[in-house]
């Protein structure tokens, strides 16, 4: 076991694992462990009651966080004709012609998220075993496959996330910066968190959420009490 720093033993010693945090001090403590020099992203793992190997206990959805992500982010549109210039009036990075496709082929990935009108899947579907893997893949059901570029590109770039329960029942994404403070950071949870409670599956029997952690990330796992997100 790697010995840890005076930094990481004084964070350790602030947050009692055994404690079940109100969803504010948790996130208050997210922040005040956080010890790197760079404004460090908080996240959240929730495991989750589900089967994912059955279907229909597959969770899988998009929220937009209401302070968004605090970070700037590249969307790449695979788009042609007008729509091209459609994405460009509405802020995408990149549009994605011949050349930028075999770019991704060779390994250039200078985008975080991707959209697709629905009649180029035909050409983003030859990089599906490439983007696939790194979630970067368009997704009707993530809204990225879509007609509608302006309203797709503004949501990303204000702060959308798609999330889907891992093989383990695990759910895990970013809310934000340690710099957003708490509070911020407490509406942008519970974003995520109302809208992981509302895609419940029926087939889901006994509890649905049972644990909550948050961290900043090179801080300790800090847990949040399931009962009292409302």
């Amino acid at each position: 076991m790697p010995k840890l720093s005076k930094k990481q033993t004084e964070a350790l010693k602030q947050v009692d694992r055994t404690v079940q945090y109100d969803p504010l001090k948790a996130l208050e403590l997210a922040v005040s462990t956080s010890h790197a020099k760079f404004d460090e992203t908080v996240d959240v793992a929730v495991r989750l009651g589900v089967d994912p190997r059955h279907a229909d206990q597959m969770v899988r959805g998009t929220v937009i966080l209401p302070n968004g992500l605090g970070k700037e982010v590249k969307v790449l549109v695979f788009a042609k004709g007008e729509k091209e210039k459609e994405a460009l009036d509405a802020g995408a990075d990149f549009i994605a012609d011949e050349e930028t496709i075999k770019k991704i082929q060779e390994g250039w990935f200078g985008f975080d998220k991707a959209i697709a009108t629905p009649d180029m899947m035909g050409s983003v579907g030859k990089l599906g075993r490439i983007l696939g893997p790194r979630g970067l893949m368009p997704n009707a059901k993530t809204g990225t496959v879509t007609f509608e570029l302006e309203k797709a590109i503004n949501e990303l770039k204000s702060g959308k996330i798609d999330f889907r329960v891992e093989k383990a029942g695990i759910v895990h994404v970013p809310i934000g910066k340690v710099s957003f403070g708490a509070e911020k950071l407490t509406e942008n949870a519970k974003a995520f968190l109302d809208k992981l409670m509302a895609l419940k599956p029926a087939s889901s029997k006994g509890t649905y959420v049972k644990t909550i952690s948050v961290s900043s990330t090179m801080g300790p796992g800090i847990k949040m009490d399931p009962l009292l997100i409302k």
